[in-house]
């Protein structure tokens, strides 16, 4: 074996393609747009490292052309999930023994991987299967994702250097164990860096993985586990299983060798999962570490002072890049009545100039929303505003399903700030805007910081100095990820922390050495050079 300490190579955050005009970047990934396009994928789940496919099967077809099949997807079943928990728990010894620096070798790989032969495949496959414009794409499947995959391992040195005080006679050490049991990662549709990050991170300090990645993603999902193996995965660290969350969520959660649970997605699946695991307390060998980041309601808040032009630009970027389908998209607004007229006016402006449609056409800035259901709900919310007497279309409002899930951006004036779009999360390109009197701030800072279950992003837009401090602690408890005079998403690994509280989840903060802490289990070893050969202490003499 090797010996040395050893020093991973310094992050840096991956720099952002451009994708412009005859760009060399744009050409390679038109072209492998249009293979994906043309072609139908079957994809298998992978458990121990060898393919399986089910026969019971799903479509999976672009959101915004979904009459368009991209894959064949087979669905697990309670075998298939049994039998990945037997291979993750196999897998386990090996992997959790290999030294450090090998389990970091394979993530660094795999950032590089995607850096470049894997780049044009993952962030076409996230453009067609999820419909993100390219921008969208680079910004999350492959920046952030290289991101994580450099980061963590910087942060998983960092961890494990984190060692004790020793006094004189002794060494106090500190050992980063991987949990007892195997991590279940269950990933959401709407970010690929996510579904990167989730199986990813536990596995980088010793655990292994059961993956259950969302239908409507599983393409760039299933491009990426295919680029693990290429970056030297042992087979059964991770072991892939696309299906229904019901089937597999309740086999795998039963089984008595979790150890913990990696989540993004819904609050009341969150629940779900928590009242399960509560449930099967008494089964486990140890209590599982649930981490979860979920839903939100986030919010942007203008004073008096705010800058117009800027405050604008953060609602139309905040509310409607990726169709407002990101757990930190600005999905309601508090704008005081003496800017309103102003900040009315140039943000139907700016969105008159927004096109939606194909993201192949990278001239369109907007795509469709992921799925029928999602479509379904938006419609419902928007149509009910614009017979609500307490509710106004400011702007956009049509809805169009006939060749994919088209919504327009939209923008509805709340007349009540507790009117239903204000406070319930809808997951798309929706925003709602309450009007308030400029002497009334701080009482409707007050009804923004406590009118959500909420608390994961939000911003606060303010050029006068001695206001926005109180604004920053009125809202102190309302969002994980904070932000001044800029829209509440793009947080960056490394730089932004993210993660919220409330019903948002558990703040175990990805993206940093915090989320990392919650895969391992520490044993303090304490060695003493020459132990004592009496029992008896001084005080017990008298003389």
């Amino acid at each position: 074996m090797t010996h040395g300490i050893f020093q991973v190579p310094t992050p840096l955050n991956e720099p952002v393609r451009p994708y412009g005009p005859g760009s060399p970047e744009k050409a390679r990934l038109k072209a492998e747009l249009a293979r994906q396009a043309s072609t139908v994928v079957e994809i298998p789940l992978v458990i121990d490292g060898e393919e399986v496919r089910t026969g019971k099967t799903e479509t999976v077809s672009m959101p915004h052309a979904h009459g368009h099949k991209l894959a064949v997807v087979h669905l697990a079943g309670a075998k298939e999930a049994a039998a990945a928990c037997e291979a993750a728990s196999r897998a386990r010894r090996d992997w959790e023994r290999l030294p450090w620096q090998e389990r970091a070798a394979v993530m660094l790989r795999a950032g590089e991987l995607l850096a470049t032969t894997w780049r044009d495949r993952l962030n076409a496959s996230t453009m067609l299967g999820q419909s993100k414009t390219v921008h969208q794409a680079e910004i999350d499947a492959a920046c952030e994702a290289i991101d994580f995959l450099r980061f963590n391992p910087h942060f998983a040195a960092r961890l494990y250097a984190e060692q004790p005080q020793s006094s004189p006679g002794m060494w106090n050490r500190m050992e980063h164990r991987p949990l007892d049991g195997f991590v279940f990662a269950i990933t959401p549709f709407n970010f690929t860096s996510i579904a990167v990050n989730l199986p990813t991170a536990p596995v980088l300090m010793g655990n292994t993985c059961i993956w259950k990645p969302a239908t409507t993603s599983v393409l760039s999902n299933w491009y990426f586990m295919q680029l693990l193996a290429e970056a030297g995965l042992p087979r059964g660290v991770i072991n892939f299983l696309p299906g229904p969350g019901a089937v597999v969520g309740d086999m795998v959660i039963a089984d008595k060798r979790l150890g913990g649970v990696h989540f993004t997605g819904s609050t009341g699946t969150f629940n779900g999962i928590w009242n399960s695991v509560a449930r099967n307390l008494g089964h486990y060998g140890q209590y599982p570490r649930l981490v979860g980041e979920t839903g939100g309601k986030d919010f942007v808040f203008a004073h008096p002072s705010a800058d117009v032009e800027a405050l604008c630009v953060a609602l139309l970027r905040g509310a409607f890049e990726y169709q407002g389908q990101k757990c930190s998209a600005a999905s309601r607004a508090y704008v005081p009545k003496s800017l309103w007229k102003k900040v009315k006016e140039r943000l139907c402006a700016m969105l008159a100039e927004v096109k939606m449609g194909d993201v192949r056409d990278f001239t369109n800035f907007v795509g469709a929303v992921i799925d029928k259901k999602s479509y379904g709900k938006l419609k419902a919310a928007i149509d009910a505003a614009a017979k609500s007497p307490d509710a106004q279309i400011v702007c956009g409002g049509k809805c169009d399903d006939r060749v994919g899930w088209f919504i327009e951006p939209t923008v509805i004036e709340a007349k009540d700030p507790q009117y239903d779009t204000m406070c319930t999360e809808l997951f798309g390109p929706v925003l709602s805007v309450h009007v308030y009197p400029d002497q009334k701030l701080q009482a409707t800072l007050e009804i923004a910081a406590s009118s959500s279950e909420y608390a994961l992003t939000g911003a606060v837009f303010c050029e006068d100095r001695l206001a926005l401090t109180p604004m920053i602690e009125a809202l102190r408890f309302a969002a994980g990820n904070f932000y001044v005079n800029d829209k509440p998403t793009g947080a960056v690994v490394g730089q932004q922390p993210f993660g919220g509280s409330r019903m948002s989840g558990t703040n175990d903060k990805a993206g940093s050495i915090l989320n990392l802490m919650r895969w391992v289990s520490p044993r303090a070893i304490k060695e003493t050079f020459v132990p004592p050969r009496d029992w008896r202490y001084p005080f017990l003499a008298e003389a």
